[in-house]
């Protein structure tokens, strides 16, 4: 009965290492949970085109928009866990709205299982041009000098601009108006047009902005300065420790994909983040690559979970 047990074992740990070799036979769904042209769509298609040119098999994009990316994350969390269907998250997603939100339709850790962290972009603090600060202690100074008087947009309550602008109100003891919009791209619209007086954005949205003089760059929240934006500061040159964050994009898959074909796609993954061209194609977009183990994508989504949950009882922010 032993000799039968380990035989049996062994043909299953055989099928599952040659199914992981042959993966994959046929096109991978790759679930973008955000709209075409942002920066988690823009990581999603880099990375993409490349795994498939690496594996022989086109890895599709699929636009999965709305409810702030819980859609998208739920269509991938309950697919097949066969690694047809694949999700290119935003790390925000599944660490702000398990804290914000009592009932999700779906669970970040008991869901899915991480491949790999692959690339972060720090965002930017913008002000219309109107406002009489050209420095982050500008900024605070006025705002201190006319508290609840100052407007500041995001994107919606629990996007990761919105608890970027939180903790920068926490570090600096100011008091400023949150006005949450529908998306950071009608949030930047208005900064421009002068209803709202600052916005925490990504760098690649607000570049051209910043470059056509419609909006002013105060500071980056990256620990060093972009390399899309290399005149603007960081926070920590302007004298304002504690706001490094970022907007993050990692791979994930539903939690009983076979782990051998996990392992496969984070191997493919650490080859092509080492790449120049990916390298240099996504910095030219103000992100930095990282190509991270799933053990490492793990503690960092473990780690941003318990800073943000700090973030959100502080700031005393609920869900809409």
């Amino acid at each position: 009965m032993t000799k039968r047990l380990c035989c049996l074992l062994f043909m299953i740990v055989l099928s599952a290492h040659a199914g992981a070799q042959e993966y994959p036979v046929r096109p991978v769904r790759l679930i973008l949970p955000y709209p075409a042209g942002g920066p988690s769509d823009i990581v999603g298609r880099v990375f993409g085109q490349k795994l498939g040119e690496a594996l022989g098999q086109q890895f599709v994009p699929d636009n999965r928009a709305g409810a702030g990316g819980i859609i998208g994350c739920e269509i991938a969390a309950r697919a097949a866990p066969d690694g047809y269907t694949l999700l290119m998250g935003a790390v925000g997603v599944l660490t702000i709205n398990p804290i914000l939100r009592q009932k999700l339709p779906f669970d970040p850790v008991r869901d899915f299982q991480p491949v790999s962290l692959l690339s972060s972009a720090p965002y930017v603090l913008l002000v219309n041009p109107g406002v009489p600060a050209r420095s982050v202690k500008d900024l605070v100074a006025l705002a201190k000098a006319r508290p609840g008087q100052l407007n500041y947009a995001s994107g919606g309550v629990g996007t990761g601009n919105h608890l970027s602008a939180e903790l920068f109100k926490l570090a600096a003891g100011i008091d400023m108006v949150h006005v949450p919009y529908k998306g950071a791209s009608v949030a930047l619209s208005d900064l421009l047009a002068g209803q709202v007086q600052a916005l925490f954005v990504n760098v690649l949205p607000a570049l051209p902005h910043v470059k056509s003089g419609k909006a002013r760059a105060l500071a980056v929240t990256s620990t060093r300065r972009s390399a899309a934006a290399p005149d603007v500061p960081t926070f920590a040159e302007s004298g304002f420790r504690g706001i490094e964050t970022s907007s993050s994009y990692g791979l994930l898959a539903p939690v009983r994909v076979p782990a051998a074909i996990v392992r496969r796609l984070h191997g493919e993954l650490a080859r092509i983040s080492r790449q120049p061209e990916v390298r240099e194609r996504l910095e030219a977009q103000g992100a930095e690559v990282i190509g991270s183990t799933p053990e490492e994508f793990a503690a960092f989504i473990r780690n941003e979970s318990v800073r943000w949950a700090k973030v959100i009882k502080a700031a005393g922010i609920r869900a809409e």
